[in-house]
């Protein structure tokens, strides 16, 4: 019985020894149940709000805060947070606005694509009502780069793969962009329109404000995210901006702006001025006129094209392809223009001059004549160009100029001009220059102009003094270092060699005024006779340091011989010169003599010289002692033919001024082919050894001739002897 009793109490002891721990488990399990349903019901993730802020703040160095945050958990997961705001950093606390806020910011995530390896999927972004505030100084420290000190550069870029975006969302967006080195101030406002009836939304921003000190205005539509991410559905733009007097319009869609491909789009630019687009495009133009061009807009990864557009420049037309590659250190630019009629004064802003038909202004009499526009050396620097132009016809009533062909490399902020021709008539005005950058924003430069068979009728056409068949040829060089053309040539040395051959024909009534034979103008005036003969004309003149000087100015007509000296001088523009014509033959009623020319070259003094005072003092005084004798000093026995411009021509092949001889480049030739192949050597980069071996051919061929075998001494004291003697 007492075994039994004992058997039955073991288990019985058991029993309580477990429902204890059984009791205190429940109570454990239900404390955490209610504790979780208490968590369900009143968890807040707005307590992780200090951690988001004091992280972001850190991320961001600057202070960064949100008031609430909502997250709605799920297959597409939504987090929202409530009055976002970022503060400028330390280093712009004197901005008035935050550098960004949000009344709201909500994002949808999909968590699974991301877990899966698919990358980031962001079905929705929405922004209510962003503010932002971006700035850059002119020190280059800006408030938008995320790194310690605000940087000028910003970190390498990271080579994820961007997240794929569905709807973007922003209501009542202001944005504020102040950049102190491109002297802009200026807002956009932003906005997005909803999807419907089968329309994927737009994004729509307007700029108003101040961009390179001119007003700027500005409106935009363009496809949303989801267009952008899609395509099969082109992406739309329809852009529309006026920057003061600028007037810039792009319509069309891209296909595939993420990869940038398949562009249809039309750009359309105008205004009175292409050098002010430099702030719009980065590319340096110089001056023009009025201007108005459309063409087509298209990009690749590599390069940005301008192509087949057509459009106005002043009188001009203007058209060609435009090809751009911005990826370079310094931009490429290679641009293949091309006009089929050429005013010349809307390209005068491509050597320094002011470009149009500005209408006449009083003009300083210290003025320069030259162009005095300022090459930009720092605009040149910010881009590497080749350009090739083309004009089919020169609408110009001063020069008698048919066609112009052009071509230009700008290298690290040198100019290299290939080839600047002009065809006049069967001749050609071929020139090539150099332009290196030099210490005080200067250039060094080298300029070489070569005249070839240049009809003396067609090129002086615009004053219809001059017809025959003469043709002028020769040089013009200049080695010089300055800022403009005016300066370069202050500042040159180099010299002018033109020789005319062959002859032709000089209305009389020019030279007889020179020499103010009254008889024979007033004979002139009256067409008799009314033209005579053009035999002979060379300009040999030096330039140095500025001051051109003079070895030979001889006009030589069948009935007078015109002689120059004196100087021009560049640098002061003023000159001192004295121009006398005398009769070759027996002449009656005439008053020879020097006319002296002095002052600025703009608005010059011309008085008579001596000789010409004496003459008209004495047949005033014999005409009222005795009227008949009157006519004595108007008397000249003649100089006579003699071989003055044989000598003269030969001395400008023996020692040029320009430093070329001018040897083949003047005298007709027998047929058009021969026409052509001179034209073409003349349009070529001439060497200087090729130089010489015209000016020897030349020199031996004129050897042949008795009246030339003279040495070079001989002629220059035969000459020197002959201007005193004139």
């Amino acid at each position: 019985m007492t075994e039994q009793t004992g058997a039955d109490a073991a288990p019985k002891t058991r029993t309580k020894r477990r429902h204890p721990v059984l009791k205190t488990f429940g109570s454990l399990l239900g404390v955490v149940v209610v504790l979780l349903i208490l968590l369900i019901i009143f968890w807040d993730w707005d307590w992780f709000v200090p951690t988001i802020d004091r992280r972001a703040s850190a991320a961001a160095h600057r202070p960064v805060s949100i008031a609430h945050l909502h997250v709605h958990l799920g297959w597409t997961t939504t987090v929202s947070v409530d009055d976002l705001r970022v503060a400028q950093p330390d280093t712009f606390k004197s901005e008035k606005e935050d550098f960004a806020s949000a009344r709201s910011v909500t994002v949808s995530v999909k968590p699974w694509d991301y877990i899966t390896g698919h990358g980031i999927t962001l079905p929705l972004i929405a922004l209510d009502t962003p503010r932002g505030d971006i700035v850059s100084l002119l020190n280059g420290r800006n408030n938008y780069t995320f790194s310690e000190g605000t940087s000028t550069s910003s970190s390498s870029s990271s080579q994820t793969a961007l997240p794929k975006i569905g709807e973007l969302r922003i209501t009542n967006g202001d944005i504020r962009i102040a950049m102190a080195k491109l002297h802009s101030d200026f807002r956009l406002k932003i906005h997005t329109t909803p999807p419907e009836n089968g329309n994927l939304g737009t994004i729509v921003a307007d700029a108003n404000g101040r961009y390179a000190r001119a007003p700027i205005t500005g409106h935009f539509v363009g496809g949303t995210l989801l267009t952008l991410a899609n395509p099969k559905n082109p992406y739309p733009i329809d852009l529309r901006v006026a920057n003061g007097p600028t007037y810039v319009t792009l319509h069309g869609t891209v296909d595939d702006p993420v990869h940038f491909a398949g562009a249809r789009l039309a750009l359309h630019f105008a205004g009175p001025d292409m050098a002010l687009l430099y702030p719009l495009t980065g590319i340096p133009i110089p001056q023009t006129p009025h201007y108005s061009v459309t063409g087509n807009l298209d990009y690749s990864k590599s390069m940005i094209r301008f192509n087949r557009f057509e459009g106005r420049l002043g009188n001009s037309d203007i058209g060609g392809d435009i090809n751009v590659d911005p990826h370079q250190h310094v931009p490429y630019v290679d641009a293949k223009l091309h006009s089929h009629l050429v005013d010349l004064a809307d390209l005068a802003g491509f050597v320094g001059g002011k470009p149009g038909h500005a209408p006449a202004t009083p003009v300083k009499a210290d003025s320069n004549v030259l162009p005095d526009q300022r090459i930009s050396v720092p605009k040149l620097n910010s881009v590497n160009a080749h350009i090739v132009y083309h004009g089919d016809h020169i609408e110009n009533k001063r020069l008698p100029l048919d066609n112009i062909d052009t071509d230009v490399t700008v290298q690290h902020g040198a100019i290299d001009v290939h080839k600047l021709n002009f065809a006049v008539g069967s001749g050609t005005l071929a020139s090539d220059a150099t332009l290196k950058p030099a210490a005080n924003d200067n250039f060094a430069t080298r300029f070489r102009l070569d005249v070839s068979r240049v009809q003396v009728a067609r090129l002086m056409q615009g004053a219809g003094a001059v017809h025959g068949q003469g043709t002028i040829g020769g040089h013009i060089t200049l080695a010089s270092t300055g800022h403009s053309v005016a300066d370069l040539v202050a500042n040159g040395d180099g010299g002018v060699t033109l020789v005319l051959d062959q002859g032709g024909n000089l209305s009389a009534i020019l030279p007889d005024l020179l020499g103010l034979q009254v008889g024979n103008a007033i004979l002139s005036a009256l067409g008799i006779p009314d033209r005579t003969p053009l035999q002979c004309f060379i300009a040999d003149m030096p330039l140095r340091n500025g001051i051109l000087s003079t070895h030979s100015l001889l006009i030589q007509t069948g009935d007078t011989r015109t002689t120059g000296s004196g100087t021009v001088d560049f640098r002061k523009n003023t000159l001192d010169y004295a121009i006398t014509t005398r009769a070759i033959h027996f002449t009656v009623a005439s008053f020879p003599g020097a006319v002296h020319i002095s002052g600025p070259i703009r608005s010059p003094t011309i008085l008579p010289g001596a000789e010409l005072i004496g003459r008209l003092a004495a047949t005033a005084g014999l005409a009222a002692l005795f009227p008949p004798a009157a006519i004595l000093p108007t008397i000249q026995l003649g100089v006579g033919k003699g071989s003055v411009c044989e000598q003269a021509v030969q001395q400008a092949n023996a020692n040029p001024a320009a430093g070329i001889a001018p040897g083949a480049t003047t005298g007709a030739h027998p047929s058009a082919a021969a026409r052509a192949g001179a034209a073409q050597a003349a349009t070529s980069h001439a060497a200087p050894h090729r130089a010489t071996h015209a000016a020897t051919h030349h020199a031996a061929h004129t050897a042949a001739a008795p009246r030339e075998t003279a040495s070079a001494a001989q002629v220059r004291a035969a000459w020197a002897k002959k201007q005193h003697t004139n």
